[in-house]
């Protein structure tokens, strides 16, 4: 443990503990980050889980969001090495006999390859895009119950996204291939999708997928984190890896403690400390599905049956809008499916740097009970096998990973939940308890920072870039100012 007093402590290096870190940092203050592992990064790290010469994801690969979302925008990636690589098509969902729909960066030519929903899918997702900006400020800034400054945009949005991913495709598509095509996408949600707000996970990622892209870093997700890491450094700010912070006790003195961690490690790490109102609801917070993710090294490129989906980054396997809605409900119900819905990551078609020359590699999980210790290999095996006859020739060697197994990979990862708990309705609006400001915790000074807080999973910073807004205003007197989208260039 280093020594203090700090300004700022901030425990677990994920994107979002480098966020808040950042943050705080950039305004003067002497921040320490203290991770547990031996690298930054929680589930956006990288490595040689196979064969030498390959390069895997551990967890997050592609990356529609770390595009999209404002703060790292900010921090002008580029100029620190980070390059993001676009496949030919954001992503694909194959479906039986060869047949397969497909998400193109363009609007337009989505919709004419939907055929008899063409214009259903153009009057959607048109608006979307052209305010798509706008719509994911308010998304993923919005946390701190204020009024929107872009209440058409959001309205836009909101309207639609309130609803199940089911019923909105049902209402509006008839194709296989779109109903597919957007199931495929709101099965993120990690949610049966019957329930609200599905629908919400569906719009937003198929937004960006049109207007920024589902693009890999270039040699993978770590080296994203690294480049915050060394912007934190640049900073001033100390980073101590391979230290398990066991309780807020141990902690430096510090004006304020940022904690990338859910409600189940504030329990352990507060302990009676937190007030007892408290600490029954945090045990009240619910998490969702854990994942069984098969990690393959390919001597060559996946033999999809159609042929346009060997050039999607990103895949959704399952088949018909039907079967996947089956398999999340499995899911959530404790329930393994036979025939689950499969995410792929097909990284090599956009980064050659991650396998030897003419190999490729292959990123592959499905949703499972949580806490899970189930091998789904061969269920995942099958399901791309399904829609790439002869997906098995071309494997060279593979590695496993079950959710007791994510567990113990990172403590943030409860039962396998990747997401950092259930975004049900309820738990989107008051995550991770129901208080004005999602961020506090009943521990003045201290604050959360995690996934579990507004607005949830995915790499994108907004986490700790909020909560750190709040401790600056609250702690320091400084005034809370977001991000303006111009902040820094896209990451294109």
């Amino acid at each position: 443990m280093t020594d203090g007093p700090y300004d700022v402590v901030v425990v677990g290096a994920g994107p979002n503990g480098l966020a808040a870190a950042i943050t705080m940092a950039a305004r003067g203050l002497s921040v320490v980050l203290y991770e547990a592992a031996d690298t930054v990064g929680g589930g956006c790290r990288t490595a040689p889980l196979t064969l030498p010469g390959f390069a895997h994801d551990v967890c997050s690969a592609a990356h529609p969001l770390a595009a999209g979302a404002s703060f790292l925008r900010s921090l002008d990636l580029p100029s620190r090495g980070v390059v993001l690589r676009h496949p030919a098509l954001p992503f694909a969902h194959p479906l039986d006999g060869g047949r397969a729909g497909l998400a193109h960066r363009s609007v337009e030519e989505t919709a004419e390859g939907l055929g008899a929903d063409g214009t259903a899918y153009r009057k959607l997702f048109g608006p979307l895009v052209a305010h798509s900006e706008q719509i994911v400020g308010e998304v993923f800034e919005g946390a701190f119950r204020r009024l929107p400054r872009h209440p058409l945009a959001l309205s836009r949005f909101g309207l639609p996204a309130i609803a199940s991913a089911r019923s909105l495709a049902e209402r509006l598509f008839t194709t296989e291939e779109a109903r597919g095509l957007f199931g495929g996408v709101a099965a993120h949600s990690f949610l049966p999708l019957e329930r609200r707000p599905t629908a919400a996970f569906g719009l937003i990622l198929t937004m960006l997928a049109h207007s920024v892209g589902w693009p890999v870093v270039e040699g993978g997700s770590q080296v994203l984190a690294d480049a915050m890491a060394r912007i934190l450094l640049d900073l001033g700010g100390e980073i101590v890896v391979g230290h398990q912070v066991a309780s807020l006790a141990e902690l430096p003195k510090a004006r304020a403690i940022l904690l990338d961690v859910g409600p189940s490690q504030l329990l352990r790490l507060a302990g009676d400390t937190l007030p007892a109102s408290y600490q029954r609801s945090l045990r009240r917070f619910r998490y969702g599905p854990g994942v069984f993710k098969v990690d393959f090294a390919l001597s060559g490129p996946v033999p999809w049956a159609n042929e346009e989906c060997r050039g999607a980054g990103t895949l959704h396997l399952g088949g018909a809008f039907d079967e996947i809605a089956a398999s999340e409900a499995d899911a959530v119900a404790g329930r393994h499916n036979d025939n689950p819905y499969v995410l792929a990551v097909q990284a090599t078609v956009a980064d050659p740097t991650r396998a030897p020359s003419g190999q490729h590699t292959l990123w592959t999980y499905c949703h499972v009970p949580n806490g899970s210790d189930i091998d789904m290999t061969s269920a995942i095996e099958a399901q791309v096998e399904r829609f790439a006859p002869g997906f098995r020739d071309v494997v060279l060697a593979k590695s496993t990973r079950n959710a007791l197994e994510y567990e113990a990979y990172d403590a943030n990862f409860i039962g396998g939940d990747i997401n950092g708990g259930a975004q049900t309705l309820l738990q989107t609006a008051f995550r991770p308890t129901p208080r004005w400001n999602p961020y506090t915790t009943a521990l003045p000074g201290v604050y959360l920072c995690s996934a579990s807080t507004p607005p949830g999973g995915g790499v994108h910073g907004m986490c700790g870039f909020n909560a750190a807004q709040v401790a600056l205003h609250q702690q320091f007197g400084m005034r809370r100012a977001s991000l303006e989208l111009s902040a820094g260039p896209p990451l294109r």
